[in-house]
């Protein structure tokens, strides 16, 4: 894929990932064959514009859903599902989304559905937890919610990992659906490889061929899932870098940024700005990306959500990062991987 606005800078940090930097032990995945593509609805050979999108059905009409890795588990509105009433109900559920401040409010019920892409691909899931969303409240605040939003019109993909500690408590693996595809081959590998134009269920040789680097996740604290992806991240070259957790957010378009003073005291960064993303090795931090921003870059968010902090450092980096990188998520083997295109 061509881009012709990517910036040098841009361009120079895409490469540098793969410029001899010690990579993390690196998975085998020769012995999988076992997967599924479902283009996006909104794919172009551009590029993304807006987040990605899929149908999800529950045996009647379809619904546009945005698939988003910042968080984790089928949301949808209750009126959508249809004989709800009949559904095996697991419990009273919530979800908040903190990019906005909307917190979907419902029951979680016990249901199979349908994932459909462009064209005539699906995927059918196992019967799995489903927030069907009888109401929106929002957080005090909140930079976009409305809680007379009408629920008939929600609907979220997550597959996420990690995101438990973000409002998400009862966001946990059981509820990411790319992990409960059913599938008749049971030596599938359980992941995906998301891309600017679709999405890979399911870990395979074909779909990870090529120039991956990976990174070793270790689980959380309960041990039941993989902690957030290692980073550091420099504001104009100030060093040291500070270290903290990056997240890959399909469903924003805006990045979130949280450092010390110590990288900038700047109440939001300025055009020029020079931002950059390395992964932290043994021998030595391995460069990511980088981008300045407001340089019309595809990779560069349309706009940056800066926050200081003493003790926390995150990037949220929306879902402009997908167009200079695959992303990849090893559920079995804990490993994420960047592709770079």
């Amino acid at each position: 894929m061509k881009f012709r606005h990517m910036s040098s800078c841009a361009s120079i940090a895409l490469i540098a990932l793969f410029g001899g930097q010690v990579r993390a032990e690196e998975p085998d995945y020769k012995s999988f064959e076992q997967a599924a593509y479902l283009s996006f609805l909104n794919a172009s050979h551009e590029g993304l514009h807006r987040s990605p999108s899929l149908g999800i059905s529950f045996g009647e009409r379809f619904h546009r859903a945005t698939l988003d890795t910042g968080s984790t588990g089928v949301v949808v509105g209750a009126t959508s599902i249809p004989n709800i009433d009949r559904l095996p109900k697991i419990a009273d559920g919530e979800l908040t989304y903190t990019s906005s401040g909307r917190i979907m409010r419902g029951r979680w019920v016990r249901t199979s559905f349908t994932i459909l892409g462009a064209g005539d691909n699906s995927v059918q899931t196992e019967a799995m937890p489903v927030l069907a969303v009888d109401r929106v409240d929002c957080l005090p605040r909140a930079r976009d919610c409305n809680p007379d939003e009408d629920v008939s019109r929600i609907a979220m993909i997550g597959i996420g990992f990690a995101r438990e500690g973000d409002r998400q408590s009862q966001s946990t693996p059981d509820k990411n659906p790319f992990l409960h595809v059913v599938s008749r081959n049971k030596g599938q590998r359980h992941g995906y490889v998301l891309t600017s134009e679709g999405v890979h269920i399911g870990l395979s040789s074909a779909n990870t061929a090529g120039p991956f680097f990976y990174v070793r996740l270790r689980r959380n604290a309960d041990g039941t899932d993989w902690s957030p992806v290692p980073m550091c991240i420099s504001i104009n070259g100030t060093m040291p870098p500070a270290c903290g957790t990056l997240l890959v957010d399909s469903g924003v378009s805006a990045a979130f940024m949280t450092v010390p003073r110590s990288q900038t005291s700047q109440v939001e960064l300025q055009p020029g700005d020079q931002v950059a993303v390395s992964i932290p090795q043994q021998n030595g931090p391995a460069p990511l990306y980088a981008f300045s921003v407001g340089d019309g870059s595809p990779v560069t968010p349309e706009k940056i959500h800066l926050r200081h902090s003493p003790d926390r450092v995150f990037l949220n980096t929306s879902f402009h990062f997908l167009n200079g990188f695959d992303f990849l998520y090893d559920a079995d083997g804990g490993y994420a991987g960047f592709r770079r295109r």
